[in-house]
């Protein structure tokens, strides 16, 4: 590790990345093209991560497949652990678990079925492809790297919205994330999560532009200001690379210190 390149360098690799149709999907693909790993995308909106790859594979010079699936699905996530190893010329060693949703209501009144759907999401999901993903890597006797999307809700409450489930269940991705570290450290898969703070994207900027959010999520945040997008890129790069060889079981925070006090 006397180099940029041998700190960072992704090539070689062959990474997938679920919900990459949009917001910081978007921004994991890129960041792992950037690094020079072969990429696959994933998400229900078929047209849009096929774009993306095509994009991708102009811009970097790397191979890139989009498929649409739905992660909730266990034939779509045995669909997509065949296909994108076939398409991308070997096993998959790179996993981002990004897809996710935040339904919101006031907690005495919310519906099991914005309940359920959340955790399917945001936690059985990234068990069942991590799962997959796993045991081909045990199988095949190689290394892997597995960053799960959590939030700064992974370890703290929101006084913004009204988020019971999303906060369950991105608390319960932390501590997913502990427990798999621990289990296939010995396989030399490293298991960690990103937990991004205010960053607006298509999913989040209608909320973030209501009346005081933007302000009050300002003043929450001590760098006093919200993320961009292609800030988390780095974080991405960082734990799929050689330079996080001795990381496994954390959470980054990419927050502007919004959990430090």
């Amino acid at each position: 590790m006397d180099s940029i390149e041998g700190l960072f360098s992704l090539r070689g690799h062959r990474g997938l990345v679920t919900g990459a149709s949009s917001g910081l999907g978007v921004e994991c693909a890129i960041a792992l093209a950037i690094g020079g790993a072969d990429v696959a995308l994933i998400a229900r909106r078929a047209d849009r991560v096929k774009d993306l790859a095509a994009k991708l594979a102009n811009e970097y010079r790397v191979k890139a497949i989009g498929i649409g699936a739905d992660v909730t699905s266990e034939a779509d996530l045995d669909r997509v652990m065949n296909e994108a190893p076939a398409a991308l010329g070997g096993e998959i060693d790179i996993l981002v678990n990004n897809a996710g949703v935040s339904p919101t209501g006031r907690a005495e009144n919310f519906k099991r079925e914005l309940w359920d759907e959340a955790i399917a999401v945001n936690l059985t999901a990234p068990m069942m492809l991590a799962q997959r993903a796993a045991r081909r890597l045990i199988a095949a006797k190689m290394p892997g790297r597995i960053i799960n999307m959590g939030s700064i809700y992974s370890s703290v409450a929101s006084s913004v919205y009204r988020l019971s489930a999303y906060t369950a269940s991105k608390a319960a991705l932390a501590n997913l994330t502990r427990q798999l570290a621990v289990e296939w450290a010995q396989y030399g898969i490293l298991v960690n999560t990103i937990a991004p703070g205010w960053i607006p994207t298509e999913a989040t900027e209608a909320g973030i532009a209501k009346a005081g959010n933007k302000q009050r999520m300002e003043e929450f945040t001590p760098l006093a200001r919200l993320g961009k997008p292609e800030e988390i890129r780095g974080a991405v790069i960082f734990l799929a690379g050689p330079a996080s060889s001795y990381v496994t079981g954390s959470v980054l925070s990419v927050d502007g210190g919004y959990q430090a006090w």
